[in-house]
């Protein structure tokens, strides 16, 4: 590769010559098969009694994705409904990158056991758009079907339906995009509350 020896070569440097190699030679190789990753570090906080639902999500590089911001944000556990490919399915390893060992994952999980309130995020004209909306301490997150959103029955079963207003022309975002979303002002709101020590918790009226 025409550089010095790898000790004497700074990561941003040999990145940048793999990525040219892979241009020269017509190839184009995922995120999660990249030659140079930042090292892992000791997680900063626990996660919190918040259940993230996978209502028949489809795509196992989707449950990777989520199961990635779910660590790296420390939102909380994942469960997974019967037809979600689950951690030992090897899309969703890959794509997790280590996570699918390090965030409390459940198999073949059902509403009923969750906590409420039970909040489903999906796109409807009837949604409270999501910066509008205080999380309580204690919840379950629906994540819906890439094709379909969530199910009827799930959706019978919400407390609150959310949405993530959108403004362009386009009216959905992918599922694992749209959790990273949610997943930020979850944490944002865990963050501020935490600040506010002795504080009552807030919840939704």
């Amino acid at each position: 590769m025409k550089l010095l020896p790898w000790e004497f070569t700074n990561f941003k440097t040999l990145s940048d010559r793999y990525h040219w190699h892979l241009s020269q030679a017509g190839l184009s190789l995922k995120e999660h098969n990249l030659l140079i990753r930042t090292g892992d570090r000791a997680p900063k906080c626990p996660f919190p009694p918040i259940a993230i639902y996978l209502d028949h999500v489809r795509s196992a590089y989707n449950v990777g994705s989520i199961l990635r911001t779910t660590e790296a944000l420390r939102i909380g556990q994942v469960h997974f409904s019967e037809k979600t490919p689950f951690i030992d399915n090897e899309k969703v390893h890959r794509t997790a990158i280590g996570a699918d060992s390090l965030v409390p994952c459940f198999r073949n999980a059902t509403l009923a056991s969750l906590p409420r309130p039970i909040i489903a995020l999906d796109t409807s004209d009837e949604a409270i758009p999501l910066s509008d909306f205080l999380f309580p301490e204690t919840f379950t997150l629906i994540l819906g079907n890439e094709e379909y959103g969530i199910c009827q029955d799930s959706l019978a079963q919400a407390d609150y339906l959310l949405e993530i207003p959108m403004l362009g022309a386009k009216n959905s975002l992918n599922v694992a995009c749209a959790f990273a979303i949610a997943a930020a002002e979850i944490r944002r709101q865990l963050h501020h509350r935490e600040r506010k020590v002795g504080a009552s918790p807030h919840t939704p009226d």
